[in-house]
């Protein structure tokens, strides 16, 4: 079974969006969707954006998980919504290899806990308890969650134009 397979999604709500800051204005756009599905393809696309502040990838997989990828320089900082996504998707079995934790055991998918740096945006203005309550919020949509946080951050119209332009 691949992992097309495993999924009800037909993959059309994925995207993948880069966020970066000149001086004080955002800019977002969209990466090619396949990105979604590629991990180092993401950190690549990352490491090409101009800004001296680093950039943000911000990626929504089907109603499931998302990832947060902050690229600045050699730096990288990563924050994986779920951790039982990995059981399912390679790009969050990827993620969870670069940060060198295991995919989780049968008896441990009882639980959505995420993974990675917890204060990604903390600069930003998004504490570590506030992407904690976004990212445990069953109620909202991994899109969902990325637009409150694209607006708490303040690119929330740049990145809705972006998200908008999905069609």
């Amino acid at each position: 079974m691949t992992e097309l397979e495993l999924s009800d999604d037909d993959g059309s709500g994925d995207f993948a969006a880069v966020a970066y800051r000149e001086e004080n204005y955002w800019d977002v756009y969209l990466l090619p969707v396949a990105l979604t599905q590629d991990f180092k393809g993401v950190l690549h696309a990352l490491r090409q954006q101009p800004s001296i502040s680093g950039a943000i990838g911000l990626l929504s997989i089907g109603d499931d998980f998302f990832v947060i990828v902050r690229v600045y320089g050699d730096d990288v900082s990563l924050f994986l919504s779920d951790v039982t996504a990995s059981v399912d998707w390679q790009v969050a079995r990827d993620v969870l290899e670069y940060l060198d934790i295991d995919v989780p055991d049968d008896e441990d998918l009882d639980q959505v806990l995420p993974a990675g740096d917890m204060s990604i945006l903390a600069d930003l203005g998004l504490d570590e308890m506030e992407l904690g309550a976004l990212a445990g919020d069953l109620d909202l949509y991994p899109d969902e969650v990325l637009a409150s946080i694209a607006e708490r951050i303040g690119f929330q119209q740049a990145f809705q134009r972006a998200v908008d332009s999905m069609g």
